[in-house]
């Protein structure tokens, strides 16, 4: 039986593991590595966080962002954003750096048995584990408006179902939502040649600021601190104080969780998005119904002036985002499913301080956990948060003592992979 099992390889995944490794744990961990990076986003889109904000973790601060561009002979600058290739490039390498063995079978379900839980992967294998950490990313909780969810495939899909955008070239596309991904993709698309409706509810499009730079006068950085979220007091909080968010009501924390940090755009990506010529902005409208129209999508918008227009399109790109929840988790079975406690009524699980559920022994970690420990659990900006307290929830659950034992482990596979670099070899991740 391992101490702990970590459902899924992105930036939480891997963060975790890398603490839990370094402890002395007893560790597996199962998905594939920086999955929704790799495959489920399309060339030429970038990082919105700055480079600083969007480490993975590891006890020693060792593996970093910017260490491996420096692998590569260029430098991780504030203010330069980072295409979404060389950071899905970068957790490979951290998985590397960190020793860390990651099997890319797919978990298909959790359930509690004696001592802990048991896990079946998509072959039908079976584990055991005294403790388990659900770092499942955002896949599992797409968000696709109702009068979309009548149509099929072809007609409708989430801005995280592609990792290429070519087949609409020289076609129609109808892309739903006014945040980062909805902007981005619209302004691929365009450049592409694809003739580009933007429909959003708001009123306006937002935009973020060019960042300050990072050394200012201290009466400017005091006013409005840099953080991983952006710059600002309550940024701020949300970014360095999670433990705080925790203890606020369940009301108010529902409450942040749907409306801070609204949707807006990079700065960076402004003047390509507004002179990108063919994208129809369309603002303050709705659909409120979608139906097959000979091949095409026949959608009717609702404005917010009380006017109603019908538009057909080939296809209609929901970004709207992901609301977490374990209705959509499906996941776990029996009681694991049925009796964790929520936050509010929001069908989020809640997490302890150590992002252990209600379930002892099942921990959560990123999306998952944001409606507990706020906004910041949505970026990669809260993985070092997370995977420090929730090892050391671990440690505690299954009373692992770490200590001389997880610094030989340490030591076993940092020199593990100075052997494979010797030999011109890379560490596997399976």
């Amino acid at each position: 039986m391992h101490d702990l099992v970590v459902v899924g390889a992105g930036p939480y995944g891997l963060s975790i593991a890398a603490h839990a490794a370094a402890a002395g744990l007893d560790l597996r961990v199962f998905g594939r590595p920086m999955a929704s990076w790799r495959e489920h986003m399309p060339p030429g889109m970038f990082l919105k966080s700055e480079p600083w904000a969007s480490n993975l973790s590891d006890p020693d601060g060792a593996f970093g962002l910017a260490a491996y561009a420096a692998t590569l002979g260029r430098e991780a600058r504030h203010g330069d954003p980072l295409p979404v290739g060389l950071f899905a490039s970068y957790g490979l390498w951290f998985a590397e750096r960190a020793a860390l063995t990651v099997d890319e079978r797919i978990i298909t379900s959790v359930e509690a048995c004696p001592g802990g839980f048991r896990l079946t992967a998509e072959d039908g294998e079976r584990f055991l584990a005294r403790t388990v950490a659900l770092a499942v990313g955002v896949m599992p909780f797409i968000d696709i408006p109702a009068p979309l969810l009548g149509l099929d495939r072809a007609q409708v899909t989430h801005s995280s179902h592609h990792a290429d955008l070519t087949r609409f070239v020289g076609g129609d596309v109808t892309v739903i939502g006014a945040g980062q991904a909805a902007l981005e993709t619209a302004a691929l698309l365009a450049e592409q040649g694809t003739s580009v409706r933007l429909v959003a509810r708001s009123g306006r499009l937002n935009w973020n600021t060019l960042p300050p730079p990072l050394d200012r006068p201290a009466g400017t950085a005091a006013r409005a601190p840099h953080t991983g979220l952006g710059c600002g007091w309550k940024n701020w909080l949300y970014a360095e104080t999670p433990g705080v968010f925790r203890r606020f009501p369940e009301a108010t924390r529902a409450r942040i969780f749907t409306s801070a940090l609204g949707p807006a755009g990079a700065w960076w990506l402004r003047e390509r998005f507004e002179t990108a010529a063919r994208v129809e902005v369309r603002l303050g409208e709705s659909v409120v119904t979608a139906a097959p129209a000979g091949g095409r999508v026949r959608l009717e918008l609702f404005a917010t002036t009380g006017r109603t227009e019908t538009v057909e399109t080939d296809h209609v790109i929901a970004a709207t985002g992901f609301t977490p929840g374990l209705d959509r988790l499906g996941l776990l079975e029996g009681p694991l499913a049925e009796g964790l406690r929520t936050v509010g009524p929001s069908r989020a699980p809640e997490a302890s301080a150590a992002f252990e559920s209600s379930y002892p022994g099942l921990f959560l970690a990123g999306l998952l956990s944001a409606p507990s420990f706020g906004p910041s659990m949505r970026f990669v900006y809260g993985a070092s948060y997370t995977a420090e307290r929730l090892v050391a929830g671990v440690r505690r659950r299954v009373g692992a003592r770490g200590g001389p034992l997880a610094k030989v482990r340490q030591r076993q596979g940092q020199r593990e992979v100075r052997r494979q670099e010797q030999r011109g070899g890379r560490v596997s991740v399976k």
